[in-house]
C-alpha cells in the first residue's frame, strides 16, 4: 500500500514543479496560431503532421522548463504565499539541483523540437523561455508594478510558435491579432489575481498593481486595458467577419462585466473573482472559436 501511495506522490510533485497547468491553458492559443496558419496559407495538414507533433512537445518542454525555472528562483517568497507554500521547490521534495538540471533538459530538448519545425519556432520558443526566466522573473517581478506587463511578452509567445512551426514566417496581420490580444489579455486576468492574493503578494514584497497603487487604479486600469482588448477585434476584420464579431462579443462583455461587477458589489475580491473566472472563459472561447474557424476551412470549405 505504501509503495502505491509513493507512486501516486511522484506525479504530483513533477506536475507541480513544471506547473502543468500552465503547460494545458498555453497550447490552446498556441493550436490557434498552428491551424490558423494551416488555413491562412492553404497547406495541407497531412504533410505537416510531423512538425504538429514536433510543435507541441517542443511548446510542453520548454513552458515546463521556464515553469521549473521560475519555481527554483522564487522559492523563498513562494514559501511565504499561501497558494504556493507547498510547491516541492519550497517543502523539498524536489531537490534544487535535481530540478535544476531537469529544468535545463526540458529547455534544451524543447528548443530542439521546436527547431524540427522552423528554425524561427526555435528562437521564439527560446525568447519566451528567457523573457519569462530573465526580465520577468529575475528582474521586474520583485522590482515594478510593470511586471505583469513584462511578463505578458512571454506568455504570448505560443501562438507566434505554432504559427512560425508551419510557415517558417511572421509576416501576415493574423498572428500578429493572436498575438497583441494575448499580450492585452494578461493584464486584466492577473491584476484580478492580484486582488485575491492582495495580502500574500505584500506579506512577500512583490509590487503588484493593486498592492502599489491601490484598487481604484487597479480598477481604472483594467478598463483601459480592456477598451484596448475590444478594439484589438478589428484585428480580425481582413480575415473574418465572423472572427471579428466573436470576438468584440466576449471583449465587450467583459469591459461590461467590470464596469457593472464593480459599482453593484462594492467588494473588490468578490470583482476581482468575477473578472478572473471571466478571463479563463474568454480566453478558451475566443481560441477555441479560432481553431474551430480554421479548422471548418481547412477541411470542410477548401
Amino acid at each position: 500500500m505504501e509503495r502505491k501511495l509513493k507512486k501516486q506522490k511522484k506525479p504530483g510533485v513533477l506536475s507541480q514543479t513544471v506547473k502543468t497547468g500552465i503547460i494545458k491553458s498555453n497550447l490552446v492559443p498556441m493550436f490557434a496560431g498552428l491551424t490558423l496558419a494551416l488555413y491562412t496559407y492553404n497547406l495541407n495538414p497531412a504533410e505537416k503532421l510531423a512538425d504538429v507533433l514536433f510543435v507541441l512537445i517542443g511548446t510542453i518542454l520548454v513552458i515546463g522548463a521556464a515553469g521549473t525555472f521560475n519555481n527554483i528562483y522564487d522559492r523563498d517568497i513562494d514559501a511565504i504565499m499561501e497558494r504556493t507554500k507547498n510547491r516541492p521547490t519550497v517543502t523539498g521534495e524536489i531537490k534544487v539541483k535535481t530540478a535544476l538540471m531537469l529544468a535545463a533538459v526540458m529547455a534544451a530538448a524543447g528548443i530542439t523540437a521546436l527547431a524540427f519545425t522552423t528554425p524561427l519556432a526555435a528562437v521564439l520558443g527560446f525568447l519566451g523561455l528567457f523573457f519569462y526566466v530573465v526580465p520577468y522573473t529575475m528582474w521586474s517581478k520583485r522590482r515594478t508594478v510593470y511586471n505583469t506587463e513584462i511578463g505578458s511578452i512571454s506568455g504570448a509567445m505560443p501562438p507566434l510558435i505554432g504559427w512560425a512551426a508551419m510557415t517558417g514566417t511572421l509576416a501576415h496581420p493574423a498572428v500578429f491579432a493572436l498575438f497583441i490580444i494575448q499580450v492585452i489579455w494578461q493584464m486584466p486576468h492577473f491584476y484580478a489575481i492580484a486582488i485575491r492574493r492582495h495580502d500574500e503578494y505584500k506579506a512577500a514584497k512583490i509590487p503588484m498593481l493593486p498592492v502599489e497603487k491601490g484598487i481604484k487604479r487597479t480598477y481604472v486600469q483594467t478598463n483601459v486595458y480592456l477598451v484596448l482588448l475590444c478594439l484589438t477585434s478589428f484585428l480580425f476584420l481582413p480575415l473574418s467577419l465572423g472572427l471579428t464579431l466573436v470576438a468584440l462579443l466576449i471583449n465587450a462583455g467583459w469591459l461590461v462585466l467590470s464596469i457593472y461587477g464593480y459599482s453593484k458589489k462594492k467588494d473588490s475580491e468578490k470583482w476581482a473573482k468575477l473578472l478572473f473566472i471571466y478571463s479563463l472563459f474568454h480566453m478558451t472561447i475566443l481560441f477555441s472559436t479560432v481553431i474551430v474557424y480554421s479548422l471548418v476551412g481547412i477541411f470542410i470549405l477548401k
